[in-house]
């Protein structure tokens, strides 16, 4: 059977596919069917605190893996993710990655703000939370950009890459919400980024650590999205409010993200906009932020800098705004793509090659112009 094979095709399917039977799981297990509980109490199963016989919460290593070991894994994923972070960057690879980097978040604080201002920023429009955008708009798919680049784009596009794995997690999404009035103390924005840290000083320090750890990049993602939709119900994917936001999301993201990365870098006078369109994403990962922020303002509240009341807020939309990520993921995987292919055919109708860098596009339109025509 070629189970990965047939992930892989599924528009981040490592993430969505575990989370989606996680949530299918889990969606049984909440039914308390009559015949599976009494076949769980035969086998000894201890009743959960309401009292009802469930599969993923049978103790012991099973139910620590797959129902409740997504911040663990989510955290583990972060510092393996952080040691791939390479400072030794090429100059034009620097300053392509420093600005997708920033027109990305800023477009996603942006919308973050504007939707926050007009609607209720936990549960506006649509079932909309800003967390929820802002995680969506800020962390395009690397994956999917180094792809992209890699066929329509130069050498320097694809070695940003290196810059853009900074906007893997919530560290940027904490941040946003911090600006929008949220009272994190340090010490909550400390405990999400001190494993990308410790894991970019490690993969910087030794090359060995780096290709150690780059395996967690991938390993940890399909068992964290099983965790995280082993805490779903599959009815919520099916709920017409959600799918028309995560919709909403995903066209927000492609259309304004890549509309913001094409003048920035124009701008910047760079020649070739295939890099911005293909960050123009949300990654798979994304779906794992609600529930890093909801446990960070759990440390908000432990602290006395937030109300139990908001903390409480934020833990009870992470399902809804896992499940909206989810979709924005799917959305962005089908319009990402056909967007580079225009934005490549245009160029190429302008006379402009992505593939070339731009001091190569400088050199061949100089050249043209030495050449004198032809006569007949």
């Amino acid at each position: 059977m070629k189970l990965k094979q047939t992930i892989d095709r599924v528009p981040g399917g490592l993430m969505v596919v575990p989370l989606l039977f996680g949530a299918l799981l889990n969606t049984i297990d909440q039914l308390h069917l009559p015949p599976v509980m009494k076949f769980l109490e035969s086998l000894g199963v201890a009743k959960t605190p309401e009292g009802y016989y469930e599969f993923l919460r049978i103790g012991g290593f099973s139910q620590e893996l797959f129902k409740d070991s997504a911040l663990v894994l989510i955290a583990l994923f972060l510092f393996c993710a952080g040691s791939q972070m390479n400072l030794r960057v090429g100059g034009a690879a620097l300053k392509k990655g420093v600005l997708l980097v920033v027109s990305k978040y800023l477009t996603g604080l942006v919308i973050g703000l504007l939707f926050g201002y007009f609607f209720n920023p936990m549960d506006g429009l649509f079932g909309l939370s800003t967390m929820a955008i802002i995680a969506a708009m800020t962390n395009g798919n690397g994956g999917m950009y180094a792809a992209l680049t890699g066929q329509y784009g130069n050498r320097s596009d694809v070695g940003a890459v290196a810059v853009l794995s900074l906007n893997d997690g919530p560290f940027f999404t904490l941040m946003s919400l911090g600006l929008l009035g949220s009272s994190f103390p340090i010490i909550a924005f400390i405990a999400v980024l001190l494993p990308i840290a410790i894991g970019m000083i490690l993969g910087n320090l030794d090359e060995d650590i780096r290709d150690f750890l780059k395996a967690g990049e991938i390993l940890p993602v399909p068992f964290f999205a099983f965790a995280l939709g082993a805490g779903m119900n599959l009815a919520s994917f099916f709920n017409p409010s959600v799918v028309t936001a995560g919709l909403t999301i995903g066209v927000l993201t492609t259309v304004l993200t890549g509309f913001t990365g094409i003048l920035v870098f124009k701008l910047f006078r760079e020649n070739s906009y295939i890099a911005p369109v293909s960050e123009a994403s949300t990654a798979g990962n994304a779906a794992g932020t609600p529930a890093a922020i909801a446990a960070a303002a759990s440390v908000a509240a432990g602290s006395g800098m937030m109300s139990a009341a908001e903390a409480q807020s934020y833990k009870e939309i992470v399902n809804i705004a896992t499940a909206q990520i989810s979709i924005a993921t799917l959305t962005t995987a089908i319009l990402c793509p056909i967007a580079v292919i225009l934005m490549d055919k245009y160029q190429r109708r302008k006379g402009i090659n992505g593939r070339l860098e731009k001091f190569e596009l400088e050199s061949s339109s100089s050249q043209e112009e030495r050449v004198p025509p032809t006569t007949a």
